[in-house]
């Protein structure tokens, strides 16, 4: 399962996707997650998800590798999925299944689907952001962005640092908690079978040197970063000045077609495309 989370890991290769300016990449990622939220219909996510998948292929991304970084969400998205299914107040003429105390209605399916697909969306948004960008590029994405509430005092430079950190470790626990994990088997640890509260108690000897090497690791970095003479973000520059190209219009100007796609399908279709008793 660990190998699946693909969110803060970055696929190191050469396309036009990876070249945009972090600064950018960031602004789409969050006009896509606007996009998301403004989809009312089955058919504008249909939209998102040929977006996605086009993206992907530009950016030289498999799209089996979007696709299982949704693994270790199954858990979460089946628990959203049932939630809004059951507990969705059914009108008695909208009923589609009633026996007992379980009711679902038509209302209740279409939320369940669409709460679950804007999860599923949310994430291949992220993920496409953090796999196409270094953890670098990223830190000086967001601090550029920042920068202007530097004039009211706002930590730029330290939270764009702190994330950066944050991502960049990401891999490097995983991979050494697939390490323990391993070695606490090859003791006889069993970390999958019993019921919940058996599976939370053997967590614990994977837990603890985790923790253990996660502070190591923090102090080492500190150590580092100070015999390096780093002071905070005053004063600093960088290797690489961000300058923005035409790609980056380009990229603007498919974000944005994208929305006024979903915003003229929202406006032409707003009860959705009628099939039966369902709205696509």
């Amino acid at each position: 399962m660990l190998k699946n989370i693909t969110l803060g890991q970055y696929y190191p290769v050469d396309s036009p996707v990876h070249r945009l300016d972090p600064r950018v990449k960031i602004l789409l990622a969050i006009a896509m997650i606007v996009a998301v939220f403004l989809v009312k219909t089955l058919a504008g996510y249909a939209l998102i998800l040929l977006f996605v998948f086009l993206v992907s292929k530009l950016a030289k991304v498999p799209f089996k590798l979007l696709v299982k970084g949704l693994k270790p969400l199954r858990f979460i998205l089946i628990l959203t999925f049932l939630l809004n299914l059951f507990f969705t107040n059914p009108a008695d003429s909208d009923a589609l299944v009633s026996w007992s105390f379980i009711r679902i209605s038509t209302a209740g399916l279409h939320q369940a689907i669409f709460f679950s697909l804007r999860l599923i969306f949310l994430v291949l948004a992220t993920s496409l952001l953090t796999l196409t960008t270094s953890p670098i590029q990223l830190s000086d994405g967001m601090e550029l962005l920042l920068s202007p509430l530097k004039v009211i005092h706002f930590p730029a430079h330290e939270l764009a640092m702190m994330m950066s950190i944050a991502l960049r470790f990401i891999p490097t626990l995983l991979e050494e908690t697939d390490k323990i994990m391993k070695a606490q088997m090859a003791r006889g640890a069993d970390f999958e079978s019993g019921n919940l509260i058996k599976r939370a108690k053997a967590m614990v000897p994977l837990l603890v040197p985790l923790f253990v090497s996660a502070f190591r690791r923090a102090g080492d970095l500190a150590m580092a970063m100070e015999a390096r003479c780093y002071h905070g973000g005053k004063g600093r520059t960088r290797l690489r000045v961000l300058k923005l190209t035409v790609d980056d219009a380009l990229a603007g100007m498919a974000v944005a077609a994208l929305i006024m796609l979903i915003i003229a399908e929202r406006t032409l279709f707003p009860g959705g495309i009628v099939i039966g008793r369902f709205s696509l």
